[in-house]
């Protein structure tokens, strides 16, 4: 097989792309730093219980996206929802560094490939298998991309201080939901895997190329597993969920 006449393989490294979000989005009075936040009900009752400002907004065809902003331990703290799936998810987070963000701690849910971690258990991404598209558009082909070191040591630091036990773990980033099969379940848990999710590969790599702060901290969701698949109702979990949100909020003011 000839790589080169794969796509995802062509790896360009020139900079500048003929869309470059710091030449069509200006620069506004927005947060340093940043939650990104998965879950939209979180971000729901935030805005019901802590008077959020709206700072900023951009679009897609599916609606607005807001960028808004509280007062959070004496500092300005962003947030935003990302969407689901790597390529939207990337491209809101370009547009948010263009817009002023600079330090982000993501907080969502995944797949868990290991049945023993009880859903709700932390999770800390320190790598991902790139087995998604978005990240070799800003990469050179690899099988994995590591995480910032940064954010995942700000991370340790709130969720020691806490007293929370967390796995450090790879994650499985994939673009494929319905081809999750139960062979690739398990050379990835083999590889040191527990979870499964749709973003973090991108995430990583996109803050790579941009040279901005970044970590995501994950709750044990459904169950990926070679024996199949258990939602164990993982959406249902809304204090985890909200708890997510304050834990990311504070490890992002230590970057």
């Amino acid at each position: 097989m000839i790589y080169e006449n794969i796509p995802l393989l062509n790896f360009d490294p020139t900079r500048e792309a003929i869309i470059e979000p710091g030449k069509i989005i200006q620069p506004r009075d927005v947060p340093d730093h940043c939650v990104i936040c998965f879950f939209a009900e979180v971000i729901d009752w935030v805005k019901e219980n802590h008077n959020p400002r709206e700072v900023w907004r951009t679009s897609s065809e599916i609606g607005p996206h807001p960028l808004y902003e509280i007062d959070f331990q004496g500092q300005r703290l962003a947030f935003y929802h990302p969407g689901v799936g790597a390529p939207l998810a990337a491209g809101l987070f370009e547009e948010m560094i263009a817009v002023g963000c600079r330090k982000f701690i993501a907080c969502g849910g995944c797949g868990v490939l290991d049945p023993e971690i009880a859903v709700g258990h932390l999770l800390l991404p320190v790598a991902a298998i790139r087995d998604e598209g978005t990240s070799y558009h800003y990469l050179a082909p690899s099988r994995e991309v590591e995480a910032d070191p940064r954010g995942v040591e700000a991370l340790e630091s709130v969720l020691k201080r806490h007293g929370l036990a967390y796995f450090r773990t790879k994650t499985w980033t994939t673009d494929g939901i319905y081809r999750e099969t139960p062979a690739k379940a398990a050379r990835y848990l083999e590889e040191g895997c527990l979870t499964v999710e749709m973003e973090a590969a991108a995430f990583f790599a996109v803050a790579k190329f941009r040279k901005v702060k970044f970590g995501q901290l994950l709750y044990g969701g459904d169950a990926v597993i070679e024996e199949g698949w258990d939602g164990r109702d993982w959406h249902r979990r809304k204090d985890i969920r909200r708890n997510l949100f304050w834990l990311a909020a504070e490890a992002v003011l230590e970057l």
